[in-house]
């Protein structure tokens, strides 16, 4: 039987509890996650920087094997098939989040016939969270250690 790899794509500036949660959902539907971080060129400017988000997503996941992060400046459906992965995980936390995801997710998948979009809405205790938000807190000194599933330095 083939390996069921996701790949659950993401700007994660920074990778919050919701998105820990929807890893940790995805897992009960796949073998593998691939947290991949990516280019977003909406997004010039990072927050926090990609090879620390990197280590403290690592950290998060610390001793699971079936999740792995990595960094990508390519298609989305690209890296899908180079890692012969046929899904692409995704969270809601609302209909905005469906608008925007259904657009990305239909073209993807005229780039890549073999790969289909999963959806998983967002566990209530984490609908309001955004990384947007949580950047401006962080940025004027609040305290974010609770949407965070790691310690930032």
């Amino acid at each position: 039987m083939k390996k069921r790899i996701a790949i659950f794509p993401g700007s994660f500036d920074p990778f919050t509890k919701g998105h820990e949660d929807i890893v940790l959902r995805g897992l009960e539907m796949f073998d593998e996650i691939i947290i991949a971080i990516g280019h977003n060129s909406k997004k010039n400017l990072r927050y926090f920087a990609v090879d620390k988000m990197t280590r403290y997503i690592e950290k998060a996941f610390d001793g699971n094997q079936r999740v792995r992060v990595m960094v990508y400046n390519e298609l989305t459906a690209d890296l899908a098939k180079r890692y012969d992965a046929r899904f692409l995980l995704r969270g809601l936390r609302n209909t905005t989040d469906f608008e925007y995801e259904n657009s990305i997710s239909q073209v993807n998948r005229h780039l890549n016939k073999d790969l289909e979009s999963v959806f998983l809405i967002t566990s209530p205790q984490y609908a309001a969270i955004s990384s947007t938000i949580i950047r401006e807190v962080h940025r004027y000194g609040g305290d974010i250690s609770e949407y965070l599933p790691y310690s930032i330095d």
